[in-house]
């Protein structure tokens, strides 16, 4: 059931995104930038692919928990139960929200919803692909007191769901609503780098929770929020979003000299590490006013990638409902091609100088998938499908070759990196940062483009830099 609401809000969730566009322009304010817009949802894509793995983990030990030691046996059918399920599904999120920005090991999973420097209804998206593997603990209170698994699935989504809308720079302050449930506002404080907002306001559904452990805080208009981490990942590769955190942790604990402090590392507050590390390789100061990521891309390119982007979009629904009805080394395989597809673009929006080859191979790789497929049976793959992968790959490699053909490769950001090098600020700890937009923060410097004196963007083309809407 849980998943046939998550398949049936697909829909909505990119009608609402067409909304909040509109809604944007009508009002004069550039709250999207395609490049992040692809990033922040590719990774949700990736995210639910590795659901479609990770989910017997969380849902088996819950599973487990509930036959072999829970308290009490709560009916499924009382309204009750499905009530208290939801709030206290929130209460847990609440402690697992905060853990995620207090403990180094579990910010390491929860830094990718966190990277965009942008903040609309796509980064409600964006989410980490590692969060299962230690997020289930903080539910096994519910398992405890005798939830139904049925429950428990079904109020996780809700609450799911119901932070969607919370994301977005359009809905201004909602008074009363604002003291108890988590709101646009309250949302926007916590997505901020600045240092009046900086770990606050957890609640998924109700800021309550907030208000009654001492982490809530208002969004101030005198101090317009300010989005990211302040370890900027400066890059649009979805592996490396949700491997930096991680490598970061293993790199320091590999330069530690002291047992002690490698395993306090991963356990202390996000930006501690070691003295000795510190020392011979410390991070430079914070600077809220330091550009956003966004290298330049030609007008072709950039249609380019978003064709292909929304092909993986229609390829990635269909695993969704039909990988369940596949054997184990065809889902693996389905899904090794759209990670590795999801990575190629990403690299294709840093503008990489091999990013068309590596384009290439992937077309390659696609034209040649549906043929293996149905020639080992690993899935019910129709003859007529061959011929539309082979069809589709050989119109997109003449794509990529016009695209290419006609790319003067302009000036690109120095940090973009080989689809995502570690940024000279490092990568576990300090949030980074990005901008709430151009109304707030006009005195911003955005890469490769330009401001005049009073910070309004005079050399921008909507799609020829991908900065502009999608």
């Amino acid at each position: 059931m849980a998943e046939t609401i998550m398949l049936f809000a697909i829909p909505g969730f990119f009608l609402l995104i067409a909304v909040e566009l509109v809604a944007a322009r009508w009002l004069g304010r550039q709250v999207y930038r395609l490049n992040d817009a692809i990033s922040s949802i590719g990774l949700g894509v990736l995210s639910q692919i590795s659901g479609v793995f990770s989910k017997a983990l969380q849902v088996g030990i819950y599973a487990v928990v509930l036959q072999q030691v829970a308290l009490f046996e709560l009916p499924v059918d009382s309204p009750w139960v499905w009530i208290s399920g939801l709030l206290l599904y929130d209460f847990c999120y609440y402690w697992l929200h905060r853990a995620g920005h207090e403990v180094n090991l579990l910010w390491a999973a929860h830094v990718v919803h966190h990277q965009s420097e942008r903040y609309n209804l796509s980064t409600a998206l964006r989410q980490s692909s590692s969060g299962a593997l230690f997020g289930w603990i903080f539910y096994l209170p519910m398992a405890l007191l005798g939830f139904p698994l049925e429950v428990f699935a079904v109020v996780a989504v809700i609450d799911l769901l119901y932070q969607y809308w919370i994301h977005t720079e359009l809905v201004p302050k909602l008074g009363w609503f604002d003291r108890v449930f988590a709101s646009p506002s309250n949302h926007r404080a916590h997505h901020a780098v600045n240092m009046r907002y900086l770990d606050r306001n957890y609640g998924g559904l109700l800021i309550l929770w907030d208000r009654l452990f001492g982490t809530f805080v208002e969004e101030d208009e005198r101090d317009p929020p300010v989005y990211g981490t302040r370890a900027p990942l400066r890059s649009f590769n979805p592996l490396w979003a949700n491997l930096e955190v991680y490598a970061g942790l293993l790199r320091d604990t590999l330069r530690s000299r002291s047992w002690g402090d490698r395993f306090k590392l991963w356990f202390a507050r996000p930006g501690w590490r070691p003295a000795d590390v510190q020392t011979a390789d410390p991070k430079p100061e914070f600077d809220i006013a330091r550009s956003e990521f966004n290298p330049t891309l030609p007008p072709l390119r950039a249609a380019y990638v978003l064709l292909q982007f929304i092909a993986l979009l229609g390829a990635a629904v269909l695993f969704l409902m039909q990988a369940a009805n596949w054997s184990l080394p065809a889902a693996l395989a389905y899904a090794f091609g759209l990670i590795l597809s999801l990575t190629t673009l990403g690299v294709l929006l840093e503008d990489h100088p091999r990013a068309a080859i590596f384009e290439a191979l992937r077309l390659f790789a696609l034209a040649l998938s549906g043929v293996v497929l149905h020639a080992l049976s690993l899935a019910t793959t129709p003859s007529w499908l061959v011929y539309v992968l082979s069809a589709f790959a050989a119109v997109s490699l003449l794509l990529l070759w016009l695209s290419q053909a006609r790319h003067a490769t302009p000036p690109r950001a120095s940090s973009a990196g080989a689809g995502g090098a570690v940024s000279s600020q490092g990568v576990q700890g300090d949030r980074a940062i990005g901008t709430a937009g151009l109304d707030e923060i006009a005195a911003r410097r955005v890469v490769d483009g330009s401001f005049n004196e009073d910070g309004r963007k005079t050399s921008f083309s909507v799609i020829a830099n991908t900065g502009g809407s999608p």
